[in-house]
Order: C-alpha cells, then sequence, then structure tokens
C-alpha cells in the first residue's frame, strides 16, 4: 500500500513523448500582428487567429486601458451577485445588433459560451447530432448535457438526414443539431442552409459555433449566418471574442427568450466571475470595426485569393482549398509535422503543427490575416514549396 498514487502520471507523459505528441506553450514577446517575435526572432505570423489584425489595434488597447481606468482590473465576481458592469449590457446589445438577434448573452470564454449553452438546453431525455469535425467546446457540451449524441459524417447532409429519419421519433423529447458553422482545422464551411431545412423538417434546434467566421464572413462582419443568407431564422448563435474581435470572451445570440433563459440555467455564466472591464471594452470597440471597416474584410479575402492562386493554381501545393482564412497542409505523421514546423521557423514562418489527438491527420496549420502583405504570402509560399519534400 506504499505505491505512490500519482506514478501513473509520469508513465502516462512517457506515452505522450513516444507518440511525439507532446505539447509547450511557445512565447510570444511582441504585440500581436502579421509579424511576431518569437525566441529573439521575428517571423512571420500564421499561427494566429486574429484574422482582421484587430488584436494589437491601438483603439482596442484605448478602450481596454480608459475602462481599466475606470472600472479597475477585475469584476470581482459573477454577473448576478457584484460583477455586472453597463459594458456587458452594452456589448452584448452591439453583439445581438450584429448577429440581427433579439438579445445576446457575454460568457467569460467561448469555450464557456459552448459548455453552458449546449448543458442547458438539452438533457438527459434529448437527442444532440453533432458534426464529426466539431470543436473540443461543442462535443465536451454535448457530453456534459448527458443528452444522446449522436455524430455525422463531416458535412455529410445526407448522413444526418439518415440519423434523423431513424431516431427522431423515439422516445427523445428535444433535439438539437450542433456544428461549427468554419471548421477551426481544415478552414471548410458548414452547409447552414441544408442544415436549416432538415431542423425545420424534424423539429429540430441548431446550434452554430461562428467562434472562425464572427467578423471575417458576411457583409457586415455578422458570420455564415449572414454569409448563406440565414440572418432572422430560428437558430442559436455561439461565438467567441477572442479571434477576429481580438480580445477575450464569448457570446450566446438569439431570441430574448433563449437570453432569458441562460441567464437563469446556464452554469458556465451563473458561477464564474464576469468578463474583465478591460476584454469587455476592447471587444465592444472591436464590434464597431468590423461593422464600420468592412475593408478589412475585403483585405482579408483578397489575401485568400492570392494564396491559394499562388499555391494551389500556380505550385499544386497540397492544401485544403479553403474559403476561409484557415489552410491545413497535410502531412504524413506527427513527427514530420514537427520538423515542418522547425523548418518554417527557420526560413522566417511561424505556423504550428497540429497533432493528434487534436487532429486525425498531422498538418501545418495556416491562417491568414488581413495585415498580411503581397511579400508575406510568397514567402509563405515558397516556404511551403521546401516543406512539401520532406
Amino acid at each position: 500500500m506504499n505505491a505512490d498514487p500519482y506514478a501513473w502520471l509520469e508513465k502516462s507523459m512517457d506515452t505522450v513523448r513516444r507518440a511525439d505528441w507532446y505539447r509547450s506553450p511557445q512565447s510570444i514577446e511582441s504585440c500581436p500582428g502579421s509579424v511576431v517575435k518569437l525566441a529573439g526572432r521575428r517571423l512571420i505570423n500564421f499561427a494566429s487567429n486574429d484574422y482582421l489584425g484587430l488584436a494589437g489595434d491601438d483603439r482596442l488597447m484605448q478602450a481596454a486601458v480608459a475602462a481599466t481606468k475606470e472600472f479597475g482590473t477585475g469584476t470581482t465576481g459573477s454577473r448576478l451577485v457584484s460583477g455586472h458592469r453597463d459594458l456587458h449590457r452594452q456589448l452584448e446589445l452591439a453583439i445581438a445588433n450584429l448577429k440581427q438577434t433579439e438579445d445576446a448573452l457575454v460568457f467569460s470564454s467561448g469555450y464557456l459560451a459552448n459548455l453552458g449553452a449546449i448543458a442547458s438546453i438539452v438533457g438527459k431525455r434529448d437527442l444532440i447530432l453533432s458534426d464529426k469535425h466539431n470543436h473540443s467546446s461543442l462535443k465536451n457540451g454535448a457530453m456534459l448535457s448527458g443528452a444522446t449524441v449522436l455524430e455525422y459524417t463531416h458535412c455529410n447532409v445526407e448522413d444526418l438526414g439518415a440519423l434523423l429519419d431513424e431516431n427522431r421519433a423515439s422516445s427523445y423529447r428535444k433535439c438539437l443539431i450542433v456544428t461549427d458553422s468554419v471548421f477551426s482545422m481544415d478552414g471548410d464551411l458548414c452547409p447552414l442552409p441544408q442544415l436549416l431545412d432538415l431542423a425545420g423538417q424534424f423539429n429540430c434546434m441548431v446550434l452554430v459555433d461562428e467562434a472562425h467566421a464572427t467578423g471575417v464572413f458576411g457583409a457586415f462582419g455578422a458570420g455564415c449566418v449572414e454569409h448563406f443568407g440565414c440572418s432572422g431564422q430560428p437558430l442559436i448563435q455561439v461565438g467567441t471574442l477572442s479571434k477576429a474581435l481580438g480580445s477575450l470572451g464569448g457570446y450566446v445570440a438569439g431570441s430574448s427568450v433563449l437570453i432569458d433563459f441562460l441567464r437563469n440555467r446556464a452554469p458556465t455564466w451563473i458561477y464564474t466571475t464576469a468578463l474583465t472591464p478591460a476584454d469587455t471594452a476592447a471587444a465592444l470597440e472591436a464590434v464597431k470595426i468590423v461593422q464600420q471597416e468592412p475593408e478589412r474584410r475585403s483585405r482579408l479575402q483578397q489575401n485568400i485569393k492570392n494564396f491559394k492562386y499562388e499555391a494551389i493554381s500556380n505550385y499544386q501545393l497540397p492544401i485544403t482549398n479553403s474559403l476561409s482564412p484557415i489552410f491545413s497542409f497535410p502531412l504524413k505523421d506527427a513527427a514530420t509535422a514537427l520538423a515542418a514546423s522547425s523548418k518554417l521557423k527557420e526560413m522566417g514562418i511561424f505556423a504550428p503543427a497540429i497533432r493528434p489527438p487534436t487532429v486525425s491527420v498531422s498538418r501545418i496549420r495556416i491562417s491568414l490575416m488581413a495585415t498580411h502583405d503581397v511579400a508575406h504570402l510568397q514567402q509563405l509560399v515558397s516556404a511551403l514549396r521546401t516543406i512539401a519534400q520532406l
């Protein structure tokens, strides 16, 4: 009985290391942007979700500083106790206006928004149908809910329809279809109009995670719901403030009764300290910029087109043919992905190796920003041509 009850930890980590799955953080030593300082070197940044280049925008920083001076560094409690500030409500109304919904609710992270929303609206007697490539937060929210969870083949409307036809008429009370709108590792878009058609046919709710679409897609930057012309349809929109909006936090947008329900039932909102004044004010400023400066999205879309033309049309590189700023360069195994990422750094490119269990196929993940220039993209394509030989 003298065995160390924690001895299994080192054995588990040995397994992780042998599989080339070991991870450790890399410290950015500069302000966010298209070029960052990493380990003393300036690298072109293709690892960021800061798609519009707002995380280093002076207006967001000024808003964060002003809010900190007025309200302090922390909110000191949950929104229902001592944490609520008028800034939070201003941000929620701004998000609702952007998303063209009746209301919105701000969470302390996008992960918490997904966990809280899913676990609140379905339970043990309900059914969730989830895309196989959904983000971890969507999958964990589904598990936390206690509902029966069935995964459908990635973006396969026929498979989803077959699962609904087989299971919807059974004893389940409610049914929720859950999907990312832009998938974070491949950059492809979900078939949202078809999902909503099936939801109407089978009396299902739909929750769509707009984390990588908010600010990027749509005439006003509202995301894929706007891009597909689905604004105003009955669905639950979740997203994050930490990607194109350059801040921190998450949101749920939808009907006023949905938001009121979540205020009273979502544990990750009720029992979590409210978002800081600085993050809230920065996100509020970002929402304004997204709506007032569509040229940022235009520059981003032009960078996407230019990169695809050079990488795919000119050099036939094996990248995903994405409509979003996210591209995947698949590699044969985790060790090759690590070597490729290291080689890219030698050539002045910061792009991460993504390995199992995050994805089934190891890869280099590339994300473009509106603030990348033509020379940045040319250097990336040249570097990718080199690692294609690994």
